[in-house]
C-alpha cells in the first residue's frame, strides 16, 4: 500500500506523482532470451507448476507483441491462458482491468506494460483484489526503479521478471530490484 495515501483512498496517482520521475521509458520490443527466461521463471521445478495465467498488457505495440508472444509460447508449453486484459496508459479507474485479471483466479499474472500504467494498475490490484505480487511475472519494462516507487512501498515486493539479455530480476525490500545473470541452456548459471 502506498504510504502517502490512506487505505480507503483511490490508488490513482496525482498529477505531481505521475510526473515526479520525469519521462519513464517506453517498453522496448521483447527479445527471444527475455521470453525464454520468463518461461523458465514460470516453469521453475522448485515449486508447484503454474498452469493457468492471466496476461495483462498496456496498449503500446511492444507490450501487445510481448503479450501475444508469451501467450503463444505458454500454449505451446501446454499452459492455459485464462484471459488477456489490456488498458490505456492513463485511465479514470483501474478497477475493471484489475478485476478482469484476477477474476478467474489464475495461478499467475504475466504483465507486459509501460511503467506508469503498470504502477497504477498494481496499486488497484493491491487495494481491490486478492492479487499476490509473488505470483506476478513481467517483461523488462517493469524493472524500472520508479515503478516500485510509484506503486508504493512494498506493493510490488515479490514480482519477478526477465530482462532483454535473458537475465532475471526480482523486486523486494520495499522496491529494491535485484538481478541474476542469464541461465545457461542446461539451467545452470
Amino acid at each position: 500500500m502506498n504510504p502517502r495515501r490512506a487505505p480507503a483512498c483511490s490508488p490513482l496517482l496525482s498529477a505531481p506523482e505521475r510526473t515526479a520521475y520525469g519521462d519513464l521509458p517506453e517498453p522496448a520490443p521483447h527479445t527471444a532470451p527475455e521470453l525464454a527466461a520468463l518461461l523458465r521463471l514460470l516453469t521453475d521445478h522448485r515449486r508447484p507448476r503454474l498452469h493457468s495465467v492471466a496476461i495483462g498488457h498496456s496498449r503500446d505495440d511492444a507490450s501487445r507483441a510481448a503479450a501475444a508472444a508469451f501467450a503463444d509460447a505458454w500454449h505451446a508449453a501446454d499452459g492455459a491462458v485464462l484471459t488477456v486484459v489490456d488498458w490505456p496508459e492513463q485511465a479514470a479507474s483501474w478497477l475493471r482491468p484489475a478485476h478482469r485479471l484476477t477474476a478467474q483466479e489464475p495461478d499467475a499474472l504475466v504483465i507486459a506494460a509501460a511503467p506508469l500504467g503498470w504502477a497504477q494498475l498494481a496499486g488497484r490490484l493491491r487495494h481491490s483484489t486478492p492479487w499476490r505480487p509473488d505470483r506476478t511475472f513481467g517483461f523488462a519494462s517493469l524493472a524500472v526503479p520508479a515503478v516500485a516507487a510509484l506503486a508504493g512501498t512494498g506493493v510490488l515486493d515479490g514480482v519477478r521478471g526477465a530482462s532483454a539479455d535473458g537475465s532475471t530480476w526480482r523486486i523486494d525490500h520495499g522496491g529494491w530490484i535485484s538481478t541474476l545473470p542469464p541461465l545457461a541452456p542446461g539451467g545452470t548459471a
